[in-house]
């Protein structure tokens, strides 16, 4: 399929953005990725959005997981690419990038939840704070609740936002 090194897709770009990278999948969806944002077809995910991009290089595919809100389904994106050039290194770059803090809180043995601070490339949105809780932990549960609101306050304060 094709990559960044021909065509350029057309795209609904937010203003002043432009591609950095694309490839076409398998389905025909073009996903690319600029400063600002991962494109899935029609899809705009602001990089900060995107919980995870993991690439299954026996399948060739890449699978997007949106942050999400616990207790919901999380959204995911799935995509297989012949040659998907060099927008899977733009991704693991952003995304990368759009992680200010990330720390695992342990509340019952190693189980418990990580704090995680994500802030647009741009610098020009508020970091935004989100609790990420491990399998077979109840964000419902006080002990949990009173960690994350400790663990929260702490990494606020870490990062001059309290």
């Amino acid at each position: 399929m094709r990559s960044g090194r021909r065509r350029r897709p057309d795209l609904p770009l937010a203003k002043g953005e432009s591609v950095l990278a694309w490839a076409e999948a398998h389905d025909g969806t073009v996903v690319a990725g600029s400063r600002d944002a991962l494109y899935l077809g029609e899809v705009r995910l602001p990089w900060e959005r995107v919980e995870a991009a993991d690439w299954d290089r026996d399948e060739d595919r890449l699978r997007v997981s949106e942050v999400g809100t616990w207790g919901e389904d999380r959204v995911e994106h799935t995509f297989t690419f012949d040659e998907p050039g060099r927008l899977l290194q733009l991704v693991r770059e952003r995304v990368t990038a759009s992680v200010v803090l990330q720390r695992h809180v342990p509340v019952h043995g190693r189980r418990g939840l990580r704090v995680v601070a994500r802030r647009a490339p741009r610098g020009d949105q508020p970091v935004a704070w989100f609790h990420e809780y491990d399998e077979g932990v109840d964000p419902q549960d006080p002990d949990v609740r009173r960690a994350a609101l400790d663990a929260l306050q702490t990494a606020r304060e870490e990062l001059g936002q309290a």
